[in-house]
């Protein structure tokens, strides 16, 4: 799959904004520590920057 990126939930979603909450699941993420392989694009990239305190992004 080319470009792809990896996407890990590492930190707990209680206590944040519900836009928050909605855009992690949103990204497919459920559990701690899951990961995810996304397309690489805008759309992507800006759930991601929304979240960002909450998620760590990797090159796949």
């Amino acid at each position: 799959m080319a470009n792809t990126i990896k996407v890990t939930l590492i930190k707990s979603t209680i206590g944040a904004i519900p836009k928050h909450v909605k855009t992690v699941e949103a990204l497919g993420l459920k559990k701690l520590h899951k990961t995810v392989e996304l397309p690489d694009n805008a759309a992507t990239r800006g759930m991601i920057n929304q979240v960002k305190h909450l998620v760590k992004v990797e090159e796949a």
